[in-house]
C-alpha cells in the first residue's frame, strides 16, 4: 500500500510543507512504509492527481493536507474507487469538515503516527452536476457569501470567521437575498422566492455555521433546508438562529426535508458552493452518493460525533 500526502502549500497561515515532509520521512523509516509527498500547483490539481493514481488499481491512502478546498478535491478524486481511501490533515484556516469529528480529535488528525494505520469506513457524499461535496452544498445567499469570502480572506487582517462575517455584511447590504426558483425534492415541486437551499450531508460550513445539526455523514440521508425570501431586517434577525441550527424557531420561513435528489432551476445563474468550492449553473441537480468515499482516521474517530438529535417542529 502507498501513502500519499497531497499538500496545499498555500493553506493556512504558514507553509507547512517542510514540517509535513519531515514527519512523513520519519514515519516511513519507523514503519517501513511507502510515503510520498505531492504539492498542489493549482486549483483542480489535487483532484486530478488522486483520480489518476486511483485509476491504476493500486491500494492507496491519500492525506488531504490543507483546508476544506483540499479535502473537497481529494474526495472528488477518490470517489467510487474501492482501492483508494482518504483522510485529512487539517492545516487550513476554517477546517469545517474536521468539526464533524469533534474538537478533541483535532490533535489526532494532525499526528501522522495516529493516522497511517487508522480504521477505514465509508462516507456518503452529495453529487452536484458531477462534482461532489462531503459536507454541505448550498445555493443562494449563503453560497454568494462563500463565493466572495475568499476575496476577503486574502486580506492579512481577515481570516476564517472574520472574512466570512465581512462577506455576510457585504452581501446582505448590497445584494438581493432572494431568488425565484423551481425546487424539486424527490418529485415534489415547489416554486417560490428562496433566500437559500442547502443540502446537508455534514453539519458545518462558513467558519462554523450549523444549519442542520442532525445531519449525519453515513446514514444514506440528505437533509435539505429551504429558507424562503424575507425582508433584510427579518433575515438579519433570523440569521443567528439559522447559523446555530435552530431553524425550528421560524417554521413559517424554513423547512427541512429529507430527499435523495434535489433539483434547483432558475432563469438566472445559480451559485452553488460545494464545501466552499463554487459551481455556476441555471439547473442544479444534487443527489445522494451513498457510501462512495472511503475514509480513514485515528482510532475512535466518528464523523457524527457532533450530530444532535432531530429538533421538533419541522
Amino acid at each position: 500500500m502507498r501513502h500519499i500526502l497531497i499538500i496545499n502549500p498555500a493553506a493556512g497561515r504558514k507553509n507547512c510543507t517542510a514540517d509535513l515532509a519531515g514527519e512523513a520521512k520519519d514515519l516511513a523509516r519507523r514503519h517501513g512504509i511507502d510515503m510520498t509527498c505531492i504539492l498542489t500547483q493549482r486549483s483542480g490539481h489535487a483532484m486530478e492527481t488522486c483520480r489518476r493514481l486511483a485509476e491504476t488499481g493500486e491500494e492507496l491512502r491519500f492525506y488531504a493536507c490543507g483546508g476544506d478546498g483540499t479535502v473537497n478535491e481529494v474526495a472528488n478524486g477518490v470517489l467510487g474507487f474501492p482501492n483508494a481511501a482518504m483522510t485529512c490533515i487539517p492545516i487550513g484556516t476554517g477546517n469545517d469538515f474536521m468539526k464533524n469529528f469533534g474538537r478533541e480529535m483535532l490533535p489526532k488528525f494532525l499526528d501522522l503516527e495516529q493516522l497511517w494505520d487508522g480504521p477505514q469506513f465509508p462516507l456518503d457524499a452529495i453529487d452536484c452536476n458531477g462534482r461532489v461535496a462531503l459536507t454541505i452544498a448550498c445555493s443562494g445567499i449563503d453560497a454568494q457569501i462563500a463565493d466572495s469570502v475568499h476575496r476577503y480572506g486574502n486580506s492579512p487582517f481577515l481570516r476564517g470567521r472574520g472574512s466570512y462575517l465581512v462577506s455576510v455584511a457585504v452581501n446582505f447590504l448590497f445584494h438581493d437575498i432572494g431568488h425565484r426558483w423551481t425546487v424539486t425534492l424527490d418529485g415534489e415541486t415547489v416554486r417560490d422566492n428562496f433566500a437559500l437551499v442547502s443540502v446537508c450531508n455534514g453539519r458545518y460550513y462558513g467558519g462554523g455555521s450549523t444549519p442542520v445539526p442532525q445531519a449525519r455523514m453515513d446514514d444514506g440521508i440528505l437533509e435539505t433546508i429551504l429558507v424562503r425570501k424575507v425582508g433584510k431586517a427579518t433575515f438579519a434577525r433570523l440569521f443567528p438562529a439559522y447559523s446555530a441550527g435552530e431553524y425550528w424557531k421560524f417554521p413559517n420561513v424554513a423547512r427541512v426535508v429529507r430527499a435523495r435528489e434535489v433539483r434547483i432551476q432558475s432563469e438566472t445563474k445559480i451559485v452553488t458552493c460545494l464545501d466552499g468550492e463554487s459551481l455556476y449553473s441555471n439547473d442544479v441537480t444534487l443527489r445522494l452518493s451513498e457510501k462512495k468515499v472511503n475514509f480513514f482516521g485515528p482510532r475512535g474517530c466518528d464523523p457524527n460525533a457532533t450530530a444532535r438529535p432531530a429538533a421538533g417542529g419541522l
